[in-house]
C-alpha cells in the first residue's frame, strides 16, 4: 500500500473516527485504527465495539486532487500514536507506505516515521445493514433532539435501559423519550417520508452525545437506518454505528398527566435565572432543593435555604396563574436543566399538587415535554 495526501484532510477524518476509538478495550486491535485505500479514496475506521465511525476521503474533491494512490491497499495503526504523528508532521504533504510484515513509513518534509502495523483483515467488519428502513432528518433537527432529551438518562448502570433514550418511529411521527425516574425528556418531531410500520430502539445517550460532535454544524440531512441490533446515520462522508440497548423500555406514557389542579404561564428565562440564583444556597445542602409557591397576583416565590449558611427568597410575576395555590419543592438542577431544553420562551408549567409529577413545556409549541417529580420536604 502506497499513498500521499494532504495532511489537513486526514487531520479532519482522524478528528472523527478517534472518537470511536477507547484504549479500555478488552479487544487489542480496536485501539487502532483501520485505513484502507482504493482509486476512489481513504477509508478511515475506529470502534470500540459499542461505536464505529467510518469516514470517506474522496481522491479529488472540488476539482482538487486530495490523494495520489500509488497502490491500494489496507493497515491497521495503534491509533493515538497515528493521530499524534500526523498532527505534528512538519509539512501538509503526507507519503504513507505500507512495506512487507505491515512495517509503515509515514513520511513529511525530511520527518520519517516508522511504525509496525496490524493485519487490516482482522480488524471487525462493520455491520451490514439493509436500507429499507431509512428515513431522513435535517442535522440541526437532530441536535436539537439530542440536546432536550439526552440530559434526562439514567447515569447509574442498575437499570442499563435507562442509560440511553426511547426512539419510537409510529404514524410517520418519531417520538424520543429519556428517563431516570426522577424526571423524564420528550421529544415529538413530524417527519417527511417516513417509512412504513413501527419501530422502537434505545440508543446510548453515549453514542448521541458523541454523534451530536460529529454532526458539528453541518447542514446536510442525515439518513438514519434501525435495525434490531444497530443504528446507523449517515453523512455524504461519515457513517456512524451505534449498538442498541437490550431490553425493553418502561412505559413512559402513563406517566404524563393529562388534567392539572394549577397552571402557571411565566417568562423561562426568568424563571430559570431565579432558580439558578435560588440554588446558590441550595447546592450547599446535599439535594439542591427549591421551593416554588404561587401567591396572590399571579406572583411566583422562588426560595431555598441552608441550615449553615441563610436563605433566599425572589418574587417573579407570571403572566397567569390558575387553579388551586401551590407549594411544591424540587431539584434545582432538574428544573434548570428542563427550561434549558424548552428554551427561553414563555413556558407553561402545569402541576397536580404538591406530590405528584409536574410538566413543563413552551407556550407556543409542545413538541418538547419535560416532567419532574417534586421532593418531599
Amino acid at each position: 500500500m502506497k499513498f500521499e495526501i494532504m495532511r489537513h484532510r486526514l487531520i479532519e477524518g482522524l478528528n472523527d473516527v478517534m472518537k470511536a476509538v477507547s484504549s479500555k478495550t478488552t479487544i487489542p486491535i480496536l485501539t487502532g485504527i483501520k485505513i484502507e485505500v482504493t482509486e476512489e479514496g481513504l477509508r478511515l475506521t475506529g470502534s470500540d465495539s459499542d461505536i464505529t465511525i467510518q469516514t470517506f476521503i474522496k481522491t479529488e474533491e472540488n476539482g482538487e486532487q486530495v490523494i495520489r494512490v500509488i497502490e491500494e491497499g489496507s493497515i491497521v495503526l495503534q491509533a493515538r500514536m497515528f493521530n499524534e504523528i500526523i498532527r505534528k508532521l512538519p509539512t501538509n504533504d503526507v507519503e504513507l507506505e505500507v512495506t512487507e510484515h505491515f512495517q509503515t513509513h509515514i513520511r513529511s518534509g525530511k520527518s520519517e516515521f516508522h511504525l509496525i502495523g496490524l493485519d487490516a483483515s482482522e480488524y471487525p467488519l462493520v455491520p451490514e445493514i439493509q436500507d429499507d428502513r431509512q428515513f431522513v432528518i435535517p442535522a440541526d433537527l437532530l441536535k436539537s433532539i439530542v440536546r432536550e432529551t439526552v440530559f434526562a438518562i439514567s447515569t447509574s448502570e442498575s437499570r442499563p435501559i435507562l442509560t440511553g433514550v426511547h426512539w419510537r418511529v409510529k404514524n410517520g411521527e418519531l417520538v424520543c423519550v429519556a428517563t431516570d425516574s426522577h424526571r423524564l425528556a420528550r421529544r415529538k418531531t413530524i417527519l417527511e417520508q417516513m417509512p412504513e410500520g413501527e419501530y422502537s430502539v434505545v440508543i446510548p445517550g453515549k453514542s448521541l452525545n458523541e454523534l451530536s460532535k460529529i454532526i458539528g454544524d453541518s447542514s446536510e440531512p442525515v439518513h438514519i437506518v434501525m435495525t434490531d441490533q444497530q443504528v446507523l446515520f449517515k453523512t455524504s462522508a461519515v457513517y456512524f454505528y451505534s449498538r442498541l440497548l437490550e431490553g425493553t423500555y418502561p412505559d413512559t406514557s402513563r406517566l404524563i398527566p393529562n388534567e392539572f389542579t394549577t397552571k402557571v404561564t411565566i417568562d423561562g428565562k426568568a424563571l430559570f435565572q431565579a432558580i439558578d440564583r435560588a440554588s446558590l444556597l441550595a447546592r450547599e445542602e446535599r439535594n439542591n432543593i427549591v421551593r416554588f409557591t404561587s401567591l396572590k397576583d399571579n406572583v411566583i416565590e422562588i426560595s431555598s435555604s441552608s441550615a449553615e449558611i441563610g436563605q433566599v427568597e425572589e418574587e417573579i410575576q407570571s403572566t397567569l396563574v390558575e387553579g388551586e395555590e401551590l407549594n411544591i419543592s424540587f431539584s434545582a438542577k432538574y428544573m434548570m436543566d428542563a427550561l434549558k431544553a424548552v428554551g427561553g420562551q414563555d413556558v407553561k408549567v402545569q402541576f397536580i399538587g404538591a406530590m405528584r409529577p409536574f410538566i413543563i413545556n413552551s407556550v407556543h409549541d409542545d413538541a418538547v415535554l419535560q416532567l419532574i417529580v417534586p421532593v418531599r420536604t
